[in-house]
Formats: C-alpha cells, sequence, structure tokens
C-alpha cells in the first residue's frame, strides 16, 4: 500500500469564456487567483489557478478557459462533484450570496452527516459547499468574503461511476480508508495528510449515458504527494501494480505524473513543492501572466491573442 498520498493537491476542469471564469472564483466565490499562466500543450489558452492565500496545496482549483468550446455532458466515468470546506454555520450566508449572484442548481443537503449546499458553475459544473472545521486552514478574505465564511480549502470529490469497485480497490491502495455507504454513494478517507481527504464514489446505472468532456467538466484531480522522492516511491508502487504512468513532467509549480483510473477518470500525483511563490511574491502571486521559460520568446504574440481579464 502507498503512503505518501497527503490528501487532494488540486482540481483541473475545461471552461468556456476567462473572463467568466474568472469572475465566478475570484467575486462569487472570493478565491485568490494564485496564478495566470498558460496551457503547455496550447499557449493560446490561459491555466488558472484559484486557492487560499499561498495556493496551498488542497485548496487549488485550476481552469482551461478554451473560449467557445462546448459544455460538456455529464454522465458515468467522471469527478462528478468537486466539494470545498466552509466554516461551520456559514452555509446561510452562501445560500443568500450565490442566490443573488444568480447561481443556478442551489440545493442544501445532508451526507454522512455533514450539511452541504451544492450549486452549478458557470459551464454547468458540479460542486458542494460543506460546512467544516478549520483544521488549521484560513479562508482568502481579499476578495470580499468575509473570515467566517470564507472558503478554507477543499473537502474532496464524488466520482459518478458504473464499476465503483475498481476504482475503490485503487483508493485503498494510495492509502484511503473504505468508510460508510449512503445509497449509492460510499465514502473513502485518507488519514494523516492535509484536510482535502475525503473521495466519494457514486454508483451509476448503466442506463446513465458516458460523460463527454467540455466546458465544466474535469480533466483531472491531482492528489499531493510532499517531494519528488515521494512521488517517484508513487510512481513505482503503481507501475509494479500494473498502471502506465507517465514520466515526471515539470509544470512549473509542481512535478507531475498521470494515469487513468479503471473508471476512467484521469489522476495526478503533484508534487508540493515548489510552490507558486517560486517565480512571484506572495503579495503579488496570480497578477503578472507567467510563461513556461519555452514560451517566453513568444510573449508578444501570446499575449495579444489572450482575453484580458481583471485583477
Amino acid at each position: 500500500m502507498i503512503k505518501d498520498i497527503k490528501g487532494l493537491h488540486h482540481v483541473t476542469s475545461r471552461a468556456g469564456d476567462a473572463k467568466t471564469n474568472n469572475a465566478f472564483f475570484t467575486q462569487t466565490l472570493g478565491l485568490r487567483r494564485v496564478k495566470k499562466t498558460v496551457n503547455f500543450d496550447a499557449p493560446d489558452v490561459y491555466h488558472l489557478y484559484y486557492g487560499d492565500e499561498a495556493g496551498t496545496p488542497g485548496s487549488v482549483m485550476t481552469y482551461f478557459p478554451f473560449g467557445q468550446m462546448p459544455k460538456g455532458s455529464r454522465g458515468a466515468g467522471e469527478v462528478g462533484i468537486t466539494e470545498f470546506d466552509v466554516p461551520t454555520g456559514s452555509l446561510g450566508f452562501w445560500s443568500d450570496h450565490l442566490a443573488s449572484q444568480g447561481v443556478t442548481g442551489l440545493n442544501k443537503n445532508t451526507a454522512f452527516g455533514e450539511t452541504r449546499l451544492s450549486f452549478d458553475g458557470p459551464d454547468g459544473d458540479g460542486f458542494a459547499l460543506v460546512e467544516s472545521e478549520a483544521r488549521d486552514r484560513a479562508p482568502w478574505t481579499g476578495n470580499g468574503i468575509s473570515d467566517d465564511t470564507g472558503i478554507l480549502g477543499f473537502h474532496g470529490a464524488r466520482f459518478r461511476l458504473r464499476d465503483v469497485d475498481a476504482t475503490g480497490e485503487l483508493l485503498g491502495f494510495m492509502g484511503y480508508q473504505k468508510g460508510e455507504t449512503a445509497g449509492d454513494v460510499t465514502r473513502y478517507v485518507i488519514e494523516g495528510g492535509n484536510a482535502a481527504d475525503t473521495i466519494d464514489l457514486e454508483r451509476v446505472t448503466g442506463a446513465v449515458p458516458t460523460a463527454n468532456q467540455g466546458a465544466g467538466s474535469v480533466h483531472h484531480i491531482a492528489f499531493a504527494v510532499e517531494d519528488r522522492a515521494a512521488q517517484l516511491r508513487v510512481r513505482e508502487a503503481l507501475m509494479d501494480t500494473g498502471y502506465q504512468v507517465t514520466p515526471v513532467i515539470d509544470r512549473d509549480y509542481f512535478w507531475a505524473i498521470y494515469f487513468r483510473t479503471p473508471g476512467g477518470v484521469l489522476f495526478e500525483i503533484a508534487t508540493n513543492e515548489p510552490g507558486f511563490d517560486r517565480d512571484e511574491d506572495t503579495a503579488h502571486l496570480g497578477e503578472a501572466l507567467k510563461l513556461p521559460t519555452r514560451y517566453e520568446p513568444l510573449r508578444a504574440k501570446i499575449e495579444a491573442g489572450l482575453p484580458p481579464i481583471a485583477n
């Protein structure tokens, strides 16, 4: 069994309009944009990162806004809901605030003894806010959301799968413990890591269509390891078990490896090092456009082609 996974690192999704995406996460949800860079494989597309003050692993939602990309269709084989923690007692505020911002899909409910507020993102993304203890986390308050209501970081994620057993076995190998089952949803929890420590597997029927990627779809979900040495141990263990894992890839702010799960979800293992302050002072994270080194000679052309977004 792998012992190096520390919970979630980040979740990366596709989006449509960059301005709409930026406004939703920084203004409606009150997160901090901690990095403004570009897609490594498509430098004409932003890669935007939102999180807490420093972009702490376990707090960061990232997006590739592809402009006129059609919306994805929901179904089996995807991360269906990305869940954020908020302070206990704050869902009343969030229900009123999100409604005032025109957010759709609002539904207050409970699961596994937790009070939740589900809602839709601007591209039909599935989200939920879960009332939780702070657990040594502090929200970003620079965008007008108060300290006693602000998003603390991730709670976890819910996968929608036809066959949950194989993915559950993989999560167990990664260090997660199988917990309670409520209806068609089984919870897995990892101990000893960060607070983004839950994965829920929802079993869906064969009648549910397979999800198609598009705007509003989660592209991949990343799990945190402390450093590159731990990442190499995880890679070796996964490959010894039969998974096809990519070589280590330098993503500037972390090192990454990727592999496809039995249920079809793309997993990433990302390092907590070096972090988002490697090329910007913490006080000014996410303000300037940062480019991978190989794209610096093309900066003028890239900047001219990207839509302006508010700081």
